[in-house]
């Protein structure tokens, strides 16, 4: 059990009557931040805990269900159009959203200066001159997006040979393994849709290599997979890494060298001062638009694009119950033949309906 000793040595007091009682001197400084806010909004009327301050609470309540809609919709214009006027400037603490009980809001407080408006012309001047997508633009592009993927969603279309998240069948894991022979055609299919979609794939990237070999381009994706290596490899190895990618593929005379502008050598030459993992982005970015631009839409036309679509594989659906043990034997229809005499006139009036009769009154 602490004492009080102990709570005014943490600067804290002790709790009386099962309420916490603020230090002499916290009170004023806590509630200092809501005075130029209306009244409503200051602890001086908060409603209490206690039995005399819910009848007042209650007759205001009472009062504002009577009121009529054009009063209800004066008071709300009202209540509006203060907080547009009376609104914290941009970067000052608001005290509704950060709470009067922050520490250090004086510490954060902006200096509203001649360089702190000059940042906000400038903020707002981008924002004028930001390109925006129209609504009905954007719309456009997700239902392309969504109809050229529906295909390939293995829940909205479903997956051959057969869905291996409701069978034991694991034939579908097997045919898009990273490493196939012949993959299926979906999978092809999906080369064609972004370049993104075709350096994810280990099978396409290893078939945009053979392109890239063929018209003596090759070291561009060499270079992407070194500096993907960089990027995702350990701490412990990104000296080593850096200085092989440099001597190989970007130092002068290098046995691979890529070509990439000035500008860029000269940020990355600055990273090899410090090597870190990312130095090498601004370099990997221009040789990924380079292969993006100019040999992605040549390997679409490609005939080994071509050949990869006609040979993919198809498969066959095969269906098999989630759970065999399940299965139950299928029954067919009683025939009315074998029904009583009864059941079976019945069955026949139903069939009949009223206006099954011979047309007599």
């Amino acid at each position: 059990m602490v004492s009080e000793e102990g709570w005014a040595s943490l600067g804290k007091a002790p709790r009386t009557g099962g309420l916490w009682v603020m230090p002499q001197g916290e009170e004023e400084a806590e509630i200092a931040p809501l005075q130029p806010f209306p009244l409503f909004f200051q602890p001086s009327t908060w409603p209490r805990r206690t039995s005399e301050s819910r009848a007042p609470w209650s007759t205001t309540r009472r009062a504002a269900k009577q009121r009529r809609k054009g009063d209800k919709l004066v008071i709300a214009c009202q209540e509006q159009t203060y907080w547009l006027v009376n609104r914290p400037p941009p970067g000052v603490p608001n005290v509704l959203e950060q709470g009067p009980e922050r520490g250090s809001c004086t510490a954060r407080r902006v200096q509203m200066n001649m360089d702190f408006y000059k940042w906000e012309i400038e903020c707002c001047r981008k924002a004028l001159g930001r390109t925006r997508v129209k609504s009905s633009v954007s719309l456009e592009a997700y239902l392309k997006f969504s109809s050229q993927y529906r295909p390939h969603d293995p829940i909205m279309s479903g997956c051959l040979p057969s869905n291996p998240w409701i069978t034991d069948d694991d034939t579908y894991w097997a045919m898009n393994a990273p490493s196939v022979a012949v993959p299926m055609k979906l999978r092809v299919e999906r080369w064609g849709f972004s370049f993104q979609e075709l350096l994810e794939d280990p099978v396409g990237r290893a078939h945009f290599m053979d392109f890239l070999r063929k018209e003596f381009s090759a070291e561009n994706l060499s270079f992407w997979e070194a500096c993907e290596e960089l990027r995702h490899g350990g701490q412990a190895q990104v000296p080593a890494l850096v200085d092989a990618v440099y001597q190989q593929f970007l130092a002068p005379g290098a046995a691979r060298w890529v070509n990439i502008d000035s500008q860029t050598m000269e940020r990355t030459l600055e990273g090899l001062r410090r090597p870190h993992r990312y130095m090498l982005d601004d370099a990997q970015l221009h040789i990924y638009m380079l292969m993006k631009k100019d040999s992605y839409p040549r390997f679409l036309k490609s005939d080994i694009y071509k050949a990869l679509l006609a040979e993919a594989v198809i498969p066959l659906e095969t269906k098999r119950r989630v759970f065999p043990f399940m299965r139950k034997p299928w029954h067919s229809s009683p025939s009315p033949a074998l029904l009583p005499a009864s059941a079976s006139g019945e069955t026949a009036a139903a069939a009949g309906g009223p206006g099954s009769g011979d047309g007599e009154a």
